[in-house]
């Protein structure tokens, strides 16, 4: 099951559950739809590719929340916007 992390990697921009601008990579790295846009498509934590994220809502939101847990980490996007570090 998803973790729907609740924030962007690069900007911590707020990404809730029900985003159209959440992309993920497949270890679910989160970033927003700019951020994902800026480096084109491709995770700089894995090299892999972003996508966008499902939706969860209404009682599948409830009985399985997402996570509150933030990952930040603005320097892996500033220093290495298209690759793995």
């Amino acid at each position: 099951m998803l973790e729907m992390r609740p924030g962007c990697e690069c900007c911590d921009t707020d990404l809730p559950a029900g985003s159209v601008d959440a992309f993920i990579c497949s270890f679910e790295c989160t970033f927003c739809r700019a951020c994902a846009a800026r480096m084109q498509g491709r995770c700089p934590n894995c090299g892999g590719v972003l996508l966008q994220r499902p939706s969860r809502q209404g009682a599948a939101l409830d009985r399985h929340p997402a996570s509150t847990q933030r990952v930040h980490r603005p320097e892996h996007c500033a220093h290495n916007p298209a690759g793995v570090l």
